[in-house]
């Protein structure tokens, strides 16, 4: 019971500092996120067991030049190219492959277009037009919660059939399915009361960040898995660290963003 309510109270905070600062305004929550991603990257450096200060560099750098202050938007669509590629070759390497190459230069691919990309799409998400819509990210993080506490509760309660037990021994498929009907679900509210876009596009939304988060939580289990570790932080109170916290949203922000972007063309 305490472990709930200490839970619960540390939670709520995340999210109460995360929604102030989207309406606060858009510094805010570059700010924010900008801090977020500091700490995500010194958890993600001690897990692979790297020392690297050019790792907050190119944070920053990237942070500035591709989300804050787009210096060329060619350049944002050729990072999330290499990003996406990153991102699937991670997928298959939980899939098929028994440890995730951690060789030096590899670890910077990772940091670079896994870690970095996804607070760089991340901030890049409220963007409509040019004009800063704090209500889309909110939308996509209420879609994560969803997911996130529906695939926990069904999963806890009626989970019978392992997802992928070697790498994360309490997923389960009735937990991911009951985490889609909960995205699915909060997508319906969503456009019922923001009306930002269509009900379809909110469904896919929810179907992409499902099947992505998921697949960013078996990922971070996997490198906790390799490092020996049950959390990637203390941060948190009964939750961990920023990584545990926010690694499905990190791996699904490119194609979230990729999807808002192909939409946006084709309308």
């Amino acid at each position: 019971m305490k472990e709930i309510i200490v839970r619960s109270l540390s939670g709520a905070l995340y999210i109460s500092i995360i929604i102030i600062s989207m309406f606060a305004s858009r510094e805010w929550f570059m700010g924010l996120f900008f801090l977020l991603g500091l700490i995500t990257v010194y958890e993600f450096l001690k897990l692979v067991h790297l020392k690297s200060y050019l790792a907050y560099v190119l944070l920053a750098a990237g942070m500035y030049f591709l989300s804050y202050r787009v210096f060329d938007i060619d350049a944002v669509y050729l990072f999330l190219i290499l990003s996406g590629f990153v991102n699937l070759f991670l997928l298959k390497d939980i899939l098929w492959v028994n440890k995730i190459p951690m060789f030096e230069k590899k670890k910077y691919v990772t940091i670079i277009l896994y870690i970095i990309s996804g607070f760089v799409f991340i901030t890049l998400i409220p963007f409509s037009n040019e004009e800063f819509v704090p209500e889309i990210i909110i939308g996509i993080f209420i879609l994560v919660w969803s997911n996130d506490s529906f695939a926990y509760l069904i999963g806890k309660n009626f989970g019978k059939h392992k997802l992928l037990e070697r790498i994360s021994p309490k997923k389960t498929v009735e937990g991911f399915l009951g985490g889609l009907a909960g995205s699915v679900c909060a997508g319906f509210f969503i456009f019922k009361y923001t009306q930002l876009f269509t009900l379809n596009s909110w469904i896919a939304m929810a179907v992409i960040i499902t099947a992505f988060g998921t697949v960013g939580d078996l990922i971070q289990s996997r490198f906790k898995r390799q490092a020996g570790v049950k959390d990637s932080g203390i941060l948190m109170p009964g939750h961990g660290g920023l990584y545990d916290r926010l690694d499905s949203i990190i791996y699904s922000a490119p194609f979230i963003y990729a999807f808002l972007e192909i939409m946006d063309y084709v309308s």
